[in-house]
């Protein structure tokens, strides 16, 4: 190891602690073989939720995860679509965020959709769902999610602001959990007229019940990538799921080379 690049990826199997204590182990490990250079590649950064306190005494654990891989010695970070940008910054050291977005274009292409339109299921996919809509070249819709008291109890309240009546609906998100919110955006949709329902998602977190829900949903195809390992028993036949392999190569490579790594997502 002593001077040479050294490339650590956190296996793909669901965001453990187990597996974020393996990371930074093997980052320590080679650290003290002399390595030239450490580039933590993870996937899926998997605590990317928790990048603010969204009550009071909770912890901002992307924070934390972050200082951690530092400490650990690595010299560079490599992720794929994060929940949000602003974790970059959570990094002291070079952060690249790499995006799946162009695979998944790439792909509803290939399928020639006639007559569709892209919708964030949230406020918060607004802005990745507007990027998949530009490069798709179709219109844009999305859902608006307020939280209303009635009775003593909170019920959630959508809104569709667009127009998907007899057109097929792509939802665009970056992860799915345990799959409520995108679910309930696709029955919206259904109600509202939509014709055939996609789902273009990078991380296939799939908590229970995320596959009963799914494979009881109003989605004809919904589309991962292989950023994390879906075993069988999660999946069924509206899944779809996307290599990212070529992808992180063609980056590993060009981060030992010292070539530009934002080029490639311009070439």
């Amino acid at each position: 190891m002593r001077g040479k690049d050294v490339f650590i990826v956190q296996p793909t199997g669901n965001p453990t602690n187990e597996n974020l204590m393996q990371l930074l182990i093997f980052i320590e490990t080679v650290r003290r073989d002399s390595a030239g250079r450490i580039t933590a590649v993870v996937p899926y950064y998997g605590y990317g939720r928790t990048d603010k306190k969204d009550q009071p005494r909770v912890p901002i654990t992307a924070r934390l995860v972050a200082d951690l891989i530092h400490t650990a010695g690595a010299d560079r970070f490599l992720t794929i679509d994060l929940h949000a940008g602003q974790i970059q910054g959570f990094f002291t050291i070079p952060t690249d965020e790499l995006t799946a977005r162009h695979l998944m274009v790439e792909y509803f292409q290939e399928k020639n959709l006639q007559d569709a339109v892209v919708v964030a299921p949230d406020i918060g996919a607004v802005r990745r769902s507007r990027n998949f809509a530009q490069d798709l070249r179709l219109p844009l819709a999305f859902i608006e999610k307020r939280r209303s008291l009635q009775e003593g109890s909170i019920l959630d309240m959508s809104n569709l602001i667009g127009d998907v009546d007899g057109k097929d609906a792509i939802l665009v998100d970056d992860e799915i959990d345990t799959g409520g919110t995108i679910v309930r955006a696709a029955q919206l949709l259904r109600k509202c007229g939509a014709r055939h329902i996609y789902a273009a998602v990078t991380h296939a977190v799939f908590s229970d019940p995320a596959p009963e829900r799914l494979r009881n949903s109003e989605f004809t195809e919904v589309v991962v990538t292989d950023t994390l390992f879906l075993p069988p028993e999660k999946r069924c036949d509206k899944i779809t799921i996307l290599s990212v392999a070529s992808l992180l190569g063609e980056v590993i490579w060009r981060i030992h080379k010292g070539i530009s790594v934002g080029d490639l997502f311009n070439e």
